[in-house]
């Protein structure tokens, strides 16, 4: 995601460099290229309009400080625009003073509205005791996948009985299900269509008056673009929305929902999905969104990631190798289980700051390698994982038909990781990094 407006602001920045101030034409140019980098976006042409004339009324005539460059400057005021443009500050869901607390979730037909549904279900199960219910009575699969997602999220589910067609009563039943078994969270997946219309629009309304919901949550697909902000408008009239969900913003669409939703509508974006499993959505921040689109990496986000999985217990395990210096094949099996749990490698990467100037050398990035490397060592026995030099012709055969790989790719891990080895007792004499060796992953080895 927004790849294309990363590149073309790195462009920008980079041409800046070096310059002692800023001309007006040097802002012109800026200002043209930040432009068009926008529309390829999708973003509306409106909104567009309104933060380059923000941005250029900053830029234009200030003074450079002597410890600031004019690229560093413009850097920060388009950072600042990018962030007010979608929302200063985080916004939270609202959680009700008495139980329950009602959520009715609204979207069009294909938008990610059952998934999110299930998506925030699991990030509030912690502090809560959700329970989703399957509202869309006129397609009979979208109830069946909101239970499969529920059971294998281990979230309470309540469902229309056969051949129900009146949704208020299933909302009544809901109701009455979570007080005998003290669900304090209820989710309504409404149904949805291919455009909004007033046969869906009564229902909705219908049931926001007869449950009155904390939050009326519209979801919108990322990938729409333009499309989506208006969707959101003709909602926000009818039900007065108090917050949207913004679905597949991992994928390869240009970003101009994210960008301008919160400008047209007024409506705070407080939730992104951010991948197709049930644990992958985010709070929506603005600021750390608008560090993504510029280049700058989402280290807070980074970080988040790995505290969780520090709390699993690997790591520990690993520390502790690492202190006796001895690195085994067990050790990165479990190096390579960590990394998957993180997400896809390149959703990873691009959290880190200076990904648009990393990317060029991870170009030929093969995740499906950590798979494959991960199913070698999963064929070894217990001794060949924590003894490699046992590893000969035969068990080398042997290993490569239990992967389901070759030869050649068996003899590559076992070279690799005797460079990791070394590497490691460098790692535990103090070393500066440990840089994963070239082709690890079909790319060329990134240092962490």
């Amino acid at each position: 995601m927004f790849d294309a407006i990363r590149e073309r602001l790195d462009s920008i920045f980079k041409g800046l460099r070096g310059k002692g101030r800023l001309t007006g034409q040097d802002v012109d140019v800026a200002m043209r290229e930040i432009r068009r980098g926008l529309l390829e976006a999708d973003v509306d042409y409106k909104v567009v309009r309104s933060l380059v004339d923000s941005i250029k009324a900053r830029a234009v005539g200030r003074e450079v400080l002597e410890s600031i460059t004019p690229a560093n400057q413009i850097t920060a005021i388009v950072y600042e625009e990018l962030s007010a443009l979608m929302g200063t500050e985080p916004v939270p869901l609202k959680i009700s003073p008495k139980p329950p607390t009602v959520y009715l979730m609204v979207g069009l037909q294909g938008g990610g509205k059952t998934t999110s549904a299930v998506k925030i279900a699991r990030k509030l199960s912690p502090a809560h005791k959700p329970l989703v219910v399957a509202c869309d009575l006129r397609r009979p699969a979208a109830v069946e996948q909101l239970r499969i997602l529920a059971e294998q999220s281990k979230i309470g589910f309540y469902g229309p009985e056969k051949g129900e067609k009146d949704v208020l009563a299933v909302v009544r039943g809901a109701v009455d299900y979570a007080a005998s078994r003290l669900h304090d969270l209820i989710i309504l997946d409404t149904a949805g269509r291919l455009h909004a219309d007033e046969e869906l629009m009564d229902e909705l309304a219908a049931m926001k008056n007869l449950l009155p919901p904390a939050e009326i949550l519209l979801v919108v697909d990322a990938m729409t673009g333009q499309e989506a902000v208006k969707v959101a408008s003709s909602f926000h009239e009818k039900l007065s929305l108090t917050g949207v969900v913004l679905s597949k913003l991992d994928g390869d669409a240009r970003g101009g929902a994210a960008l301008a939703i919160r400008q047209v509508t007024g409506v705070p974006v407080k939730l992104a999905g951010v991948g197709e499993g049930t644990d992958a959505l985010e709070v929506f921040d603005s600021k750390r969104m608008a560090q993504r689109i510029m280049g700058m990496g989402d280290v807070m986000g980074l970080a988040e990631k790995i505290k969780e999985l520090s709390e699993g217990g690997a790591a520990e395990k690993i520390a502790e190798n690492l202190k006796k210096k001895k690195f085994t094949l067990e050790d990165l099996l479990l190096q390579f289980e960590q990394i998957e749990k993180m997400g896809p490698l390149e959703k990873v990467l691009e959290m880190m700051p200076g990904f648009g100037r990393m990317k060029g050398a991870a170009g030929d990035l093969d995740p499906k390698r950590l798979g494959r490397s991960r199913a070698i060592i999963q064929s070894m026995t217990l001794e060949e994982r924590r003894e490699p030099a046992i590893i000969k012709g035969s068990r080398r055969r042997r290993i490569a038909a239990g992967s389901g790989t070759t030869v050649q790719m068996v003899n590559q891990l076992l070279a690799q990781y005797e460079q990791m080895r070394k590497l490691w007792k460098q790692f535990g004499k103090g070393g500066k990094g440990l840089r994963l060796p070239k082709g690890l992953f079909g790319g060329g080895g990134f240092k962490f």
